[in-house]
């Protein structure tokens, strides 16, 4: 984690770049962000960008709401959930997204090479490894299966960190492991194959992740909320546009293997975030029990 300079003001002398802190994680999801700050496309918006690591995703959404980073990274289903108990979150522009494509996404649930497991609905009555319970992870596995004709509510499903996941399915401690890139390429490598894509396969062009504000940032700190915007979406189109630029940028702020880096599938790069999306996993939470109360997907994206 780097060192904390100064929220979101601009420095002392008032003639340099904003100082920005975004809370994020170090994953392929956020590699458009580091490609955009290399190549120099926030500070062409007169911003600084400090990128604060957190150990997971559930602290991002408390340091924004706090006011610690005026923008922060999550997963949809995660300020879906938040939107939901009353926390007054909003999405200002895109991270990452499925690939749509089954066989060809960044995510997969794969089991090891011996298994009885062939497809999604063959996971039902099987323990399946997730990095985080009620969220979007089960909710898509959940989806993936019915649609496969499996009983969804047959799933197990374990709490476990990403780097854990290969040698628990190694030792044959679950059934099944859900995992992103680089844990995919790495468990493919080891002989695991992959039996069911619910990125690409529970909600049509899911988008998986976004970058947030809090309304009150919002509506203190308009001009900052668009400019970071405006540089995130050139961010998106360079780093849709440029394959050796952004296979090249993971390595400056990952410990992902160099040797990987050329079989590594990357989430799509969209330029727009969808409200269409982000129902469909509402949805999803509504039909698995995720919230209380129905979010306000109106104010969730600030309109």
């Amino acid at each position: 984690m780097l060192a904390a300079c100064g929220g979101g003001g601009s420095d002392d002398s008032g003639d340099g770049p904003q100082e920005v802190k975004v809370g994020a994680l170090p994953i392929l999801d956020v590699a458009a962000l580091h490609l955009g700050i290399q190549e120099g496309l926030f500070e062409d918006e007169g911003l600084e960008l400090e990128v604060e690591n957190a150990q997971g995703g559930a602290a991002i959404i408390p340091a924004v709401l706090q006011g610690d980073t005026p923008i922060g990274f999550s997963n949809v289903t995660s300020l879906l959930i938040a939107r939901s108990k009353g926390l007054p979150v909003q999405i200002i522009a895109p991270a990452s997204a499925s690939t749509g494509e089954p066989g060809k996404d960044f995510a997969a649930v794969v089991v090891n090479e011996d298994s009885d497991i062939e497809s999604a609905a063959d996971l039902a009555g099987a323990t399946v490894a997730i990095n985080t319970l009620n969220n979007i992870s089960d909710t898509v596995i959940r989806e993936t299966v019915r649609k496969d004709g499996g009983d969804e509510d047959a799933v197990e499903f374990v709490e476990m960190a990403f780097p854990d996941m290969p040698a628990a399915l190694e030792a044959g401690n679950v059934d099944a492991v859900f995992v992103v890139e680089p844990f995919l390429s790495i468990t493919q490598k080891a002989g695991a194959r992959p039996v069911a894509w619910p990125y690409a396969e529970a909600v049509e062009n899911l988008e998986v992740a976004v970058f947030f504000t809090s309304e009150q940032t919002a509506k203190q700190e308009p001009e900052l909320i668009e400019k970071f915007s405006r540089a995130m979406v050139a961010s998106q189109e360079l780093a849709s546009s440029d394959e050796e630029k952004l296979r090249a940028i993971p390595t400056t702020y990952t410990e992902i293997d160099e040797a990987l880096l050329a079989d590594l599938t990357f989430p799509l790069f969209t330029s727009e975030v969808s409200e269409e999306s982000a129902k469909g996993l509402a949805d999803l939470g509504q039909k698995d029990g995720l919230f209380d109360e129905a979010p306000d997907l109106r104010a969730l994206f600030g309109s």
